[in-house]
């Protein structure tokens, strides 16, 4: 197994992982039963989770990208940067897919930009959970993988600097 310098330890291990996303996967069929939700998925860390957790749900759906970002290294720059056109939601049940929610900035935003194009229902899930850095008080998702404490972690599509998204765990980045 891959396991590079930058990273101190694995923090959720690859069989952690898919446990976690077949549960998330089941939650959502029973969530999405006889609908044909648009799962929208922030680039780019959410893509590993986004490719996963559709195959663990079981009736139809649709999928869609969009680019949110708020990070320069390993700090949040605050900005929250949205980049390219919107889907049209309107009238659709809307999953946000996130790798993690940090200050919740970035899916408080996102959320607020997607309720003005009136989904039919807006819902988030992510794989990671950071609530002791939320800025967005009471920002909560409505799937969530794994609370953790505040650690900088990579792998499973989240980076640093663009590295170590093809970790297939979950890693603590040395600090």
């Amino acid at each position: 197994m891959y396991f590079p310098n930058e990273v101190e330890r694995v923090l959720i291990t690859e069989e952690q992982i898919k446990e976690r996303v077949k549960q998330l996967g089941e939650m959502l069929t029973k969530e999405y039963d006889g609908k044909n939700p648009l799962f929208l998925c922030v680039l780019r860390g959410a893509n590993v989770f986004l490719s996963d957790l559709i195959r663990n749900v079981e009736c139809p759906l649709e999928i869609d990208f969009i680019r949110v970002h708020s990070y320069v290294g390993t700090s949040s720059s605050g900005e929250v940067k949205i980049e390219g056109n919107f889907p049209d939601v309107s009238g659709r049940d809307v999953l946000i897919v996130e790798d993690i929610i940090d200050t919740a900035r970035t899916l408080s935003k996102l959320k607020e930009l997607l309720l003005s194009k009136e989904p039919k229902s807006l819902k988030t899930a992510v794989l990671l959970d950071k609530p002791s850095r939320r800025v967005v008080k009471g920002f909560k998702a409505d799937f969530t993988g794994y609370e953790i404490e505040d650690l900088f972690v990579v792998g499973y599509g989240l980076d640093c600097d663009m590295k170590f998204r093809n970790l297939p765990y979950i890693g603590v980045l040395k600090g």
